[in-house]
């Protein structure tokens, strides 16, 4: 026997919980410990997970900050703008060309850094050495950027010093001459015409502190890319020679691979790899490909092509209409099956040894559904970007939110779930000991927990009195 109850207020029946649909709601998470409100639909949202905290007004700004690693990021129209910080480290960027950004060192040398991408780079810090200033093309000092330890440039691109490891290079009208000097290394070319390179034996300890050798190279080109010569792996057991002449000829023979390309790089090709043990034939790569060994591949693009080897599989038909792709090195086992590229994905990934699945499926742009090894499960109907950019975390957060008319979340360690329709106008939870429905702004709930089920209806006063004249009993 239930009891019929109705009051004034939206408050779950046995919890904190306030459920008044897209206005406002306030409810315990399904997936994680902690609790989230939303208010006005989409449009704001707050969550207390663990340590960390969440704000966000998507799809205009998300705040999130975890307190145990002292970290924040804040996020404005992402990827407008954005800013990280870690502890005293911190850095804001506005679509790659603007970044400002700031923190200690290893040696806690306290550092600021500002850019504009890419015209203008600039960094202080308490150690002068660290300190650089650029302002492309005119003038510039670099230290650790664009890939290099430290790059110098006058009026570039008359003149840029390049150093990166051991390697110097001095660029003359970049990129056409340059000269190359490093340890046991010389260089220098005039692109395209002619350019050599010479690198003799070199050593490096490796983390076991065992020193290793390092072969040596030639190279050369003239007319590039029309003829280039090479030999790598110089004063060690595995010499290699290549040779390109196009259009005619491309070859590359060592102690474990021959390969020979006549009329590259659209020609015939003979792959002989005794190391791996297979055998291939190209005729006008990658469109037609046939191998056998422990390397089976037959592919005649784009009708159809299979492809396998010991640990790794591929098919596809008529591509892009039809992809699958097989990864499996124990206990990794994981498929993925997809339809025109991103219009459908399927991702299986199984623990061989414990039977653990994740399990991640999109159909852009109806759905996103993911299946994690923890046991917890998650649907979204509507998904505009997450299928495009599966392994994105800001978009789940902050764009998410506005489309996603439907949520459903499952965590089968706790045996909780949850269903919300339209930003919570209809709302589902279940707990092993407690289910609770709000529907209409939450003017409709009902709970049920062992001892019966509740109801509340409209928020009006009145109804309290025939509360008390026991009118609704039953």
């Amino acid at each position: 026997m239930g009891v019929l109850v109705f009051s004034p207020i939206a408050h779950a029946f046995s919890t904190n919980e306030f459920i008044a649909g897209p206005l406002f709601s306030d409810f315990k998470l399904t997936l994680d410990s902690g609790y989230r409100q939303e208010a006005v639909g989409p449009l704001f949202y707050t969550q207390e997970v663990d340590s960390q905290t969440q704000i966000g007004l998507p799809p205009f700004f998300c705040w999130t900050r975890t307190r145990d690693v002292d970290w924040s990021e804040t996020d404005f129209l992402y990827p407008l703008l954005t800013y990280r910080r870690f502890g005293s480290e911190g850095g804001l960027q506005i679509m790659q060309f603007f970044s400002r950004g700031g923190g200690e060192n290893q040696v806690e040398a306290r550092s600021k850094r500002f850019t504009i991408f890419p015209i203008y780079f600039q960094s202080r810090s308490a150690e002068t050495n660290l300190n650089y200033t650029a302002l492309v093309p005119f003038y510039g000092n670099l230290r650790n950027r664009l890939f290099h330890d430290r790059i110098h440039f006058v009026m570039f691109p008359i003149y840029a010093h390049t150093v990166k490891k051991d390697i110097v290079t001095d660029n003359y009208v970049y990129p056409i001459v340059h000269t190359r000097h490093g340890d046991a290394l010389t260089g220098w070319q005039v692109w395209p015409f002619v350019g050599a390179e010479h690198k003799g034996l070199t050593f490096k300890t490796n983390t076991l502190d065992e020193v290793e050798p390092i072969g040596g190279y030639d190279k050369s080109f003239v007319l590039f890319p029309f003829f280039l010569k090479s030999r790598t792996g110089l004063s060690t057991t595995n010499l290699q020679t290549n040779l390109t002449v196009i259009p005619f000829f491309n070859s590359s023979h060592s102690a474990t691979r021959d390969m020979t390309c006549y009329g590259w790089p659209l020609g015939y090709n003979v792959i002989h790899d005794p190391e791996k043990r297979y055998d291939e034939r190209d005729f006008i790569w990658p469109l037609w490909v046939f191998a056998h060994g422990s390397k089976q591949e037959t592919r005649i693009f784009p009708f159809y092509s299979h492809a396998k080897n010991e640990n790794l599989e591929s098919d596809f038909y008529l591509w892009p209409i039809y992809k699958f792709n097989r990864l499996l090195s124990p206990p990794l086992d994981r498929t993925r099956t997809r339809i025109a590229l991103f219009l459908y994905s399927d991702i299986h990934q199984k623990n061989t040894e414990t039977g653990d699945v994740m399990r991640r499926a999109d159909l852009w742009p109806l759905y996103t559904y993911r299946h994690d090894i923890d046991g917890t499960e998650r649907l979204q109907i509507l998904a505009l970007l997450e299928p495009l950019f599966p392994n994105n975390r800001v978009i789940p957060r902050e764009y998410s939110p506005i489309w996603s008319l439907w949520r459903a979340e499952k965590n089968h360690k706790t045996g909780a779930d949850s269903q919300s329709l339209l930003w919570n106008l209809y709302r589902r939870e279940h707990t092993h000991d407690r289910k609770t429905v709000s529907l209409l702004f939450g003017l409709i709930q009902r709970e049920k927990t062992p001892t019966g089920a509740t109801w509340r209806l409209f928020y009006l006063p009145r109804f309290q009195n025939l509360i008390a004249k026991g009118r609704f009993n039953r």
